[in-house]
C-alpha cells in the first residue's frame, strides 16, 4: 500500500506538471522525425560526370545504364578529359565521375576485361563511400544487361544482407530510440528526485514509514511506464514513418528495452543523489547522456574508424550494447544468444548505478 502510494503521487504530479509532461511526450517524436529527416546517410540525386573516351555503342550503353539510377545519382556533366572532370568535382560542382578509356568495347568483345575508372569526392567519407558503392554496383549490372557483348567485362560480385537498399534509416533508428530514450529516461529521473529536495518534500518522504526501496521503487516506476510507452511510440513511429520493421522477437525488443530503461534510470538515480538544484541535474544528465550517446555509441560513426582509446571508452557506454542489440533484432532478426552479452552488460551497468545511488543517497541523508 505505501509503494501504491507513492507511485500513485508521483503520477499525480507528473500530471500537474503540463509542461514536463508535454515535453517528455513532444520531444521524442520531435527527435526522431528531425534526425529520421535531417541526418540522412543515403545518396540521393548526386551530381556526376562522365567521360567516355571510346565513344561506341557499348560505352553509351553504360551511360545509360548509369544514367537510369536517378534515384542515387544524375549524369550532368560530359567533360572532355579526365582534368576536365577533376576540376569540376574540386569546384564542387560534381561529386563523382566515370571514365571510360579508350578500347572498351574492343576490350569486352575480346573477352577482356574493360577497366572503368571511377572518381568520387572524398571530403564526406560516408557519402563517398556510398557513392562507390552505388557506381559499382550499376556499372556491374549494366555489362549483362546491355549486350553479351560487354558480359565479360566486369567481374565483381556484390551482396548485401539485411539493408540491400541501403537505406540509412535502417541503420539510424535504433540509434535514435536509444538515443530518445536515454535522454528522457535518465532526465526525467533525475529531475524527479532532485525537485523533491528543492521542495524540501525529499526529507519528509524520508521521515515517513517509507522503506527505502519502496521510496525508490515508487520514484522510479512512474517514470518506468511512461518511458516504455514512448518507447513503443518510437518503434510505431519508425515502423509507419521509415519503414523500418522489426525483423526478430518482439519479446526479445521489448525485453531488451527493457533492462536498458532500468539501466536509464538507475543513471537517473545516481545523478539526482550528486545534483542539489535541477539545473545542475539538467546539465549532467546532458553530459551523461547526449554526447556519450551521439558520439561513442556506434549511432552515427562506426566504432571501428575510432581511435583505440575512444574505442576503449565506448565500452562503458551503455547505448553502445542497446544500439547493437536493436540492430540485432530489427535488422537481422538474431536470436537471444546473438545479443546476450549486451543485455548481460546493461543489467549489470544497471544494477551497478541503482546501487551507487542508493548508497549516495543514504550517505547524504536524503534515504533513512
Amino acid at each position: 500500500m505505501r509503494l501504491a502510494a507513492v507511485i500513485s503521487k508521483e503520477f499525480r504530479q507528473i500530471l500537474r506538471d503540463r509542461r514536463t509532461l508535454g515535453l517528455v511526450i513532444f520531444l521524442p517524436i520531435f527527435l526522431l522525425v528531425m534526425f529520421g529527416y535531417a541526418v540522412s546517410l543515403d545518396v540521393r540525386n548526386a551530381p556526376l560526370g562522365v567521360v567516355d573516351i571510346d565513344r561506341t555503342s557499348a560505352s553509351r550503353r553504360l551511360i545509360a545504364a548509369v544514367s537510369h539510377n536517378e534515384r542515387f545519382f544524375d549524369v550532368v556533366a560530359y567533360p572532355d578529359s579526365s582534368v576536365q572532370l577533376y576540376d569540376m568535382i574540386l569546384r564542387g560542382e560534381l561529386q563523382g565521375g566515370i571514365v571510360i578509356p579508350r578500347n572498351f568495347h574492343r576490350d569486352a568483345l575480346a573477352g577482356r576485361r574493360a577497366p572503368v575508372q571511377i572518381l568520387v569526392d572524398g571530403t564526406h567519407g560516408t557519402i563517398a563511400s556510398a557513392l562507390q558503392g552505388y557506381l559499382t554496383s550499376a556499372i556491374t549490372s549494366a555489362a549483362p544487361v546491355g549486350s553479351a557483348e560487354t558480359a565479360g567485362a566486369v567481374d565483381v560480385r556484390l551482396r548485401i544482407w539485411f539493408n540491400p537498399e541501403l537505406e540509412s534509416s535502417k541503420y539510424l533508428i535504433p540509434g535514435l530510440v536509444a538515443f530518445i530514450l536515454v535522454i528522457t529516461a535518465v532526465i526525467s529521473t533525475a529531475l524527479s528526485i532532485v525537485r523533491e529536495k528543492e521542495l524540501g518534500t525529499m526529507e519528509q518522504l524520508a521521515a515517513s514509514p517509507l522503506r527505502p526501496v519502496e521510496l525508490i521503487l515508487g520514484k522510479t516506476v512512474p517514470y518506468l511506464v511512461i518511458s516504455g510507452v514512448i518507447a513503443a511510440g518510437i518503434f510505431a513511429a519508425g515502423y509507419f514513418l521509415f519503414d523500418v520493421g522489426v525483423a526478430g522477437s518482439i519479446i526479445g525488443l521489448a525485453g531488451v528495452t527493457l533492462v536498458f530503461l532500468i539501466a536509464s534510470l538507475g543513471m537517473g538515480l545516481l545523478i539526482s543523489s550528486v545534483a542539489e538544484t535541477q539545473q545542475v541535474a539538467f546539465l549532467i544528465s546532458i553530459m551523461a547522456t547526449f554526447l556519450p550517446a551521439f558520439l561513442l555509441s556506434g549511432f552515427v560513426f562506426p566504432i571501428e574508424n575510432m581511435p583505440v582509446p575512444i574505442r576503449v571508452a565506448t565500452h562503458l557506454v551503455p547505448a553502445r550494447y542497446y544500439i547493437s542489440a536493436l540492430r540485432t533484432i530489427m535488422l537481422t532478426g538474431g536470436a537471444v544468444n546473438a545479443y546476450w552479452k549486451e543485455v548481460t552488460f546493461l543489467a549489470v551497468f544497471g544494477a551497478g548505478m541503482f546501487t551507487a545511488g542508493i548508497i549516495r543517497l543514504r550517505r547524504r541523508g536524503d534515504l533513512t
